[in-house]
């Protein structure tokens, strides 16, 4: 057994040294390098480095010391208490010889949980069994807590060795104690845990010493390079330097730091610039500087001679960046006198203004593709830096998008901005004729530069174009007009006129080069927003074109729609309403990823897709399969870039006979479905990826639809933009149709439009609203049919007693005529199980359905053909007819209209031959 001695700690002694030995190497580096300012500091962060580090490393030892002392004290408790609490202990401690029963089984349990010794006690501390077995018999101290009830634990420091000690009191049936047990870890075990993790410790410090001695060496490198490793002589030479610079020095120096704060400014910069006496540290934008020496100052720009007012005085400018020379990123700025120079600050400033001028013009004019709206920017910038009042005429085909003709006789006005709102010019929207030959606007149009009148009072021509006009400006006091064409590419696209009243200085001839510049600015955003307005229009009627005109007529559904296109540049979204045999009716709803002619296009092409594919009568998640093919298709034969890849679509199918509805979507929202008691849903369809990607096989899902319910399907523009993201736009959308429980088709979208459409639409919207209908039961008749010849007979008459139930006498021999070919065909060619159903809506629908898969064909039967009439018998007859499959087999149906049940002259028809007989 490992004895109880007080553990060593030769581990700590050994750091301690190896720390005392470090100050000492310290010591002799300082003696080598402590002469510059950079080995100064060097020194002192290796030291405190040393220091902290060390002091580290006894305080992980203590902690580690301390935190196993706990865990042994854990352990103690846990082996004592298992031990006392064990089964068979109370009775062993009654029995007559309680070491006998007690001394192997405390042996056993040391081994088990990892203690060093176990001792049982009777309640006045003498040992019945310990684990070892020579102390049995005597008697230990400091247990009277535990006699009298308490269990603890403690570090024991006494015979036979020192350790951390639990004792836990032995109580019988009654709750009296009648016996201890002790359990405890010594600490040379404790002391043993702490020196093997003392070399992790010490290897730990020394990382964290070398780790800081190496930062402090970098430190110091970096310090030593930007001081030159200069000492405390050299350092008091250089501030006396900087007193120099910023007292004797006669230009003005200005330092700001990358804060836009004033860092330093010599006496002449004060001077220069009138500052305050409490400047430095202050924004150089809040020391009433001028606007544009402040903005310079505090901004990037590096400039040479940049002439500034500063009070009286005009002030060369040159700044520069500090970096790499000044440490700290900002800008050092230099200032000389140049009052001498005041003759030209007029000059300076109003190039200064116009330069700002035309900057404006480049950020302010153009910012939307709308021509009025250009036109519009064009008038505020120049208002009222440069003029008074500003008018812009445009061509009437500019304004539509067109090509202009030429003729640049007759404008529209478009803009008009001044100083106050009453004016003597006709207003935006009259029409401007320059008939005149010798006006400055005709003089302006012809020659393609800005004319300038000085002064309108002496300028007749000017007042030949519209006299009672002119009267009118003069009385209102404007008396200087320069006159500028707009055109771009060499082509006439309007004019602008700029006004000066009496209170403002004249125009010169100075003005003459800024109105052409500026014009020639605002005539290429016009240009642009004119062909913009070309291409929109082009897209919108493309677009229009190709979506429905009108909804085709049904009886399953009540349906409205709304459709917007987006306000900058038309989109690809459409929707569609397709009939389908048996009364079913199709809704779609796609979207087409982009904007322009090539997305309006593309809208069409899918939309061509889908009715071709709806006319083969297939299943939303077959009929989305083939259009993601058809779509992966014409993305290989188009040119780079120009794909489709981007389209969603959300196809669904209303069955109502049965209130049946089946969707399935590619890429697209799930429509929402508001019931009959005002519930609103968003029924969960599986989603595949947008058409053309591939990959994912298509899923339906099926719902049942209650009369009166509405099926609501939208795309994306209506529930997201720029302010609200798509989780917020459903949430709106749920509300709205909860509030419009009550509301037809037609008023659930003036209801969704009234509270959704955002302000400035980027995209197209597409909403179609559907309310469901069932058809009455008493139009619907269907008959099991067995496969019997002889059924069809039966089948046939009871078909023509239904269709005098229901008034159509008319049309009952054409009807018995098709059903007997169809039931024939079914039970000659088909399997069982055979259907007939009647349903009486629009348009009498027969369908026959049998459970095989195979399609019959239409064909031309010879003369001497004994078969092969039926189907060409039945396409005369019906209107329309056609095979549907089912998960059970096929349908085929006709259609027929309700009045006129003449035959065709069938015997017109070549190689057909008489009329067989049938049997009725």
């Amino acid at each position: 057994m490992p004895g109880r001695s007080a553990p060593r700690r030769r581990g700590t002694g050994r750091v301690l040294a190896g720390l005392a030995a470090g100050r000492e190497g310290a010591g002799r580096w300082w003696k080598l390098r402590g002469r510059s300012v950079a080995g100064q500091v060097l020194f002192f962060q290796i030291l405190v480095a040393v220091v902290l580090i060390s002091a580290a490393v006894v305080g992980v030892v203590l902690q580690a010391r301390n935190d196993t002392e706990h865990d042994a004290q854990r352990r103690s408790r846990a082996a004592a208490a298992a031990f006392a609490h064990a089964p068979g202990i109370v009775e062993a401690l009654e029995s007559e010889n309680p070491t006998s029963v007690l001394q192997p089984r405390v042996q056993a349990s040391e081994w088990d949980t990892g203690v060093d010794f176990i001792t049982v006690l009777s309640t006045d501390g003498t040992r019945y069994a310990d684990t070892d077995p020579d102390l049995i018999g005597t008697r230990t101290q400091g247990v009277e807590r535990a006699a009298e009830g308490e269990a603890f634990t403690e570090i024991f420091r006494g015979d036979p060795s020192d350790a951390a000690r639990a004792v836990v009191p032995v109580t019988d049936d009654r709750g009296l104690v009648i016996g201890l047990v002790s359990a405890g870890v010594e600490i040379d075990t404790v002391g043993e845990s702490v020196q093997g993790q003392l070399p992790l410790i010490l290897i730990s410090g020394g990382v964290a010493l070398v780790l800081a001695v190496g930062s402090a060496a970098l430190v110091n490198r970096r310090l030593r390079r930007l001081t030159r490793g200069i000492g405390p002589s050299e350092m008091t030479r250089m501030y006396e330097h900087h007193d120099a610079v910023l007292h004797a020095v006669r230009e003005g120096v200005v330092i700001v730091g990358g804060d836009g704060r004033l860092v330093l400014a010599n006496d002449e910069a004060r001077r220069l610039l009138e500052l305050p006496d409490d400047a430095e540290g202050r924004p150089v934008t809040g020391l009433g500087l001028n606007d544009a020496t402040a903005e310079l100052l505090a901004s990037d720009r590096s400039v040479t001679d940049e002439v500034h007012l500063s009070g009286d005085r005009l002030v060369a400018v040159n700044t520069r960046p500090t970096a790499p020379f000044g440490g700290q990123p900002g800008r050092v700025a230099t200032l000389r006198d140049t009052t001498e120079l005041s003759a030209l600050a007029g000059t300076a400033e109003v190039a200064r203004e116009r330069l700002r001028i035309l900057y404006d013009a480049g950020v302010r004019i153009g910012t939307t593709l709308d021509v009025v709206r250009t036109a519009e920017e064009l008038a505020d910038v120049a208002v009222p830096r440069f003029a008074d009042f500003v008018t812009v005429e445009l061509l009437e085909p500019v304004l539509r998008g067109e090509e202009p003709t030429g003729q640049t006789t007759e404008m529209r006005r478009s803009a008009l901005s001044g100083i106050a709102d009453d004016h003597p010019f006709q207003p935006v929207g009259d029409p401007i004729a320059f008939v005149a030959t010798h006006t400055p606007m005709a003089a302006a149009l012809s020659g393609g530069h800005a004319v300038l009148e000085a002064d309108l009072t002496v300028a007749d021509a000017w007042r030949a174009q519209d006299p009672q006009g002119a009267s009118n400006a003069l009385a209102y006091g404007v008396r200087s007009l320069v006159t500028a064409p707009l055109q771009a590419r060499g082509v006439i696209l309007g004019m602008t006129n700029f006004w000066r009243t009496a209170d403002s200085e004249p125009f010169g001839e100075e003005d003459l080069s800024f109105a052409d510049e500026l014009a020639a600015r605002a005539a290429v955003a016009i240009d642009n927003a004119r062909r913009f307005t070309r291409e929109h229009a082009m897209a919108e009627t493309l677009q229009r074109s190709l979506l429905p005109h009108a909804l085709p007529h049904q009886s399953a559904l009540d349906v409205a729609y709304r459709y917007l296109p987006a306000q900058a540049r038309v989109g690809g979204d459409w929707f569609d309403v397709i009939p389908l045999p048996g009364a079913r009716v199709a809704l779609v709803v796609g979207d087409v990823v982009g904007h322009g002619l090539h997305a309006a296009a593309t809208m069409g092409r899918l939309r061509t897709a889908v009715h071709n594919f709806s006319t083969l009568d297939l299943p939303p998640d077959e009929l989305l399969a083939y259009l993601d093919e058809l779509v992966s298709r014409i993305d290989l034969d188009e040119p780079e870039g120009e794909g489709i890849t981007g389209a969603t679509c959300l196809y669904a199918v209303y069955d109502p006979v049965s209130g049946h509805c089946r969707l399935s979507r590619a890429g697209h929202l799930a429509p929402a479905l508001v019931l009959p008691d005002g519930t609103v849903e968003f029924p969960e369809v599986p989603i595949a990826p947008p058409l053309g990607l591939g990959g994912l096989p298509f899923e339906s899902a099926e719902l049942n639809l209650p009369e009166g319910s509405r099926l609501v399907l939208y795309t994306d523009g209506l529930v997201e933009d720029r302010d609200r993201d798509i989780d917020a736009g459903l949430d709106l959308l749920h509300q709205t149709l909860r509030r419009a429980a009550d509301a037809s088709p037609e008023e659930t979208c003036e209801a969704v439009f009234g509270s959704m459409l955002p302000k400035n639409r980027r995209d197209d919207i597409a909403l179609l609203v559907a309310r469901t209908r069932l058809l009455d039961r008493t139009r619907i008749a269907d008959w099991d049919v067995p496969m019997d010849p002889a059924a069809v007979a039966t089948v046939r008459g009871a078909c023509s007693l239904q269709l005098t139930a229901w008034g159509l006498d008319e049309i009952t021999f054409t009807t018995e005529l098709v059903l007997s070919e169809l039931i024939t065909n079914a039970i000659r060619y088909g399997t069982e199980p055979i259907h007939v159903r009647l349903l009486y809506e629009r348009t009498l629908i027969c369908e026959v359905s049998d459970g095989s898969s195979t399609s019959p064909h239409l064909r031309r039967a010879a003369i001497t053909d004994e078969g092969g009439r039926g189907l060409f018998l039945v396409a005369q007859l019906a209107q329309r007819w056609g095979t549907r499959y089912t998960l059970t087999g096929k349908v085929v149906w006709t259609e027929q209209q309700l009045a006129d049940g003449q035959l065709p002259d069938l015997a017109m028809l070549p190689e057909f031959g008489e009329l067989p007989e049938i049997e009725l």
